[in-house]
């Protein structure tokens, strides 16, 4: 999923972002706004991942949402 997309599906995909990484709260998830850099920083902040452990679990995270999204065409 491109960046476009996904900073345009922000207010759908938080749900799951929480869902995925329950220690994000509202309002970092309201600031980061569906920047994939700053939700990288958060991962490594709040979990403590390397940038290497963030990047693989947001790529992983992204793969997964991007397939629901395709196949759910209410969403498009």
């Amino acid at each position: 999923m491109n960046k476009d997309i996904l900073q345009g599906k922000w207010r759908e995909m938080k749900g799951k972002v929480k869902e995925q990484w329950g220690k994000l709260t509202d309002d970092d998830l309201d600031k980061i706004d569906g920047k994939s850099k700053q939700l990288l920083g958060l991962l490594q902040q709040r979990y403590g991942y390397a940038r290497d452990k963030a990047e693989e679990e947001y790529k992983r995270f992204n793969e997964r949402w991007s397939r629901e999204f395709e196949q759910d065409p209410a969403r498009r």
